[in-house]
């Protein structure tokens, strides 16, 4: 069973999520909250393993909110529910750690795999929000190929960072490169520190950017 928090403003968005995710026995919702504040309030007691979040709200945003709740509760999925217009808050919300962003207009099914997803430990990007990220990032960097830090990856480490873009587990990366997990997840680390990267959706866009 994937507990799971819903966190949106709106009481007809938490509704309709509500409602989308019954559907699915496989999934329970543990609780909603308003805002980042009524989250960080919930979470303590419920321990959510995904948890859906909403950007732009009242009290507390879900940029911060998720910085805060990555902080003391790092293993907790987070995917933020976005829409096109909010590029800067996904940005901000990828460097605090979310581990990824679908479109509040998203298919029921689409909803669902991305809980399952993520819950896996697997990263999530939307493809078309994906690319808009990716070409406003290219307008700033234009230059990523020949980044001397990209160039001290290993042959292996730059194997793993592949993986880790199609957004592949570290368990799944395992039995791809026969490594046992642990050793994936040293590379994971080292790489992350070469390219001074957070954590693995961003280091996810980074090598889908060079990769363009």
């Amino acid at each position: 069973m994937i507990n799971t928090i819903i966190v949106d403003d709106q009481p007809i968005v938490r509704d309709g999520i509500k409602m989308i995710l019954s559907l699915d026995d496989k999934i329970n919702i543990l609780g909603e909250a308003e805002n980042g504040k009524q989250a960080l309030e919930m979470i303590p007691k419920k321990i959510p393993d995904v948890v859906l979040m909403d950007i732009r709200m009242p009290v507390m945003n879900g940029v911060e909110a998720t910085k805060l709740i990555k902080e003391k509760y790092p293993d907790i999925k987070i995917i933020i529910l976005t829409t096109f217009n909010e590029d800067e808050f996904i940005f901000n919300g990828l460097k605090n750690g979310a581990d990824g962003y679908i479109l509040k207009d998203s298919d029921s099914d689409v909803l669902i795999d991305a809980i399952k997803t993520a819950y896996k430990g697997n990263i999530l990007l939307n493809p078309d929000v994906t690319k808009k990220i990716l070409n406003s990032l290219n307008n700033e960097n234009k230059s990523l190929k020949d980044d001397k830090k990209l160039k001290s990856l290993t042959d292996r480490e730059m194997d793993v960072a592949k993986l880790v873009a199609a957004g592949k587990s570290n368990k799944s990366i395992s039995k791809k490169l026969f490594l046992t997990e642990g050793t994936v997840k040293n590379y994971v680390t080292k790489i992350m520190a070469k390219l001074e990267l957070n954590n693995r959706t961003e280091l996810a866009l980074y090598i889908n950017q060079i990769n363009q």
